[in-house]
């Protein structure tokens, strides 16, 4: 939830909270939480206090107030809500000379479905996410940061104008892979196709009701596809056509996790 009289975010739920205690206390500009959670705290008060930082513990429903949501497991850091860095030149010749991958959003809506790529990008060590500036795509919220359970803290979002002027200025810089239920590719052929030209990945997941677009799809170097159970065939019909967004994620970064070593 923001607050936009004082242009602060609420950071809730425990874990959420504290990696962000860990990682970026200086972000902190408020600190609240019940009772029952001052001593998983104790040694941040300190901090808060020499920086004159208000802190209290204060009832479950004002927390609720704070957060927006029932679901702050007793604990709620506001920070300044701080517009998302751009894209820029600088920030991907840094991705090309130390050969790192990016995961690129196309219109990702979900704010739970956000912070769970994330909380996967994280787990498995990819730490560039990219979002349009599109009303489309969700953006960093109070749900995002709980749902990425501390994911936050370890990754760097960023925002572009244009999807389609990233996946040109990145052609034969990275290998761009589009995900798409009606391509032949398996997911196992990143990691390969990746180490064959000697680039770093830019994966785009697409949105969850379409996909990724038509300009993703002209744009990529190829099309991958998580396969489905190999019960069912040509022959037979499939139950499920695809997968949550955020459960692609989860199975993409595991099986392209070998491009980061």
């Amino acid at each position: 939830m923001k607050n936009d009289i004082r242009n602060e975010l609420a950071v809730c739920g425990f874990e959420a909270v504290k990696a962000l205690v860990k990682e970026h206390p200086q972000k902190i500009t408020r600190f609240y939480y019940t009772r029952d959670r001052m001593m998983d705290f104790k040694d941040l008060f300190k901090s808060l206090a020499e920086r004159r930082v208000p802190y209290n513990n204060i009832p479950e429903g004002e927390l609720e107030r704070l957060s927006g949501t029932p679901h702050h497991q007793g604990v709620v850091a506001m920070i300044h809500d701080e517009e998302i860095p751009h894209l820029n030149v600088e920030i991907t010749d840094g991705w090309l000379h130390n050969k790192e991958s990016a995961i690129l959003l196309d219109r990702v809506g979900n704010a739970n479905n956000l912070g769970a790529i994330v909380r996967s990008a994280a787990f498995f060590g990819f730490k560039n996410i990219v979002i349009p500036r599109d009303e489309a795509q969700s953006s960093v919220t109070t749900s995002s940061y709980r749902v990425a359970q501390g994911g936050m803290e370890y990754v760097n979002v960023y925002s572009i104008q244009s999807i389609e002027k990233l996946l040109v200025s990145m052609r034969g810089k990275m290998l761009r892979f589009g995900t798409d239920v009606r391509a032949k590719t398996p997911v196992s052929e990143i990691s390969v196709m990746c180490a064959q030209k000697q680039k770093p990945a830019l994966i785009v997941l697409g949105n969850e009701e379409h996909g990724i677009s038509r300009i993703v799809r002209d744009n990529c170097d190829a099309l991958i596809t998580i396969p489905f159970s190999a019960d069912f065939d040509e022959k037979k019909s499939q139950p499920i056509e695809s997968l949550n967004v955020a459960q692609a994620a989860a199975i993409i970064l595991y099986e392209a996790r070998d491009i980061l070593s």
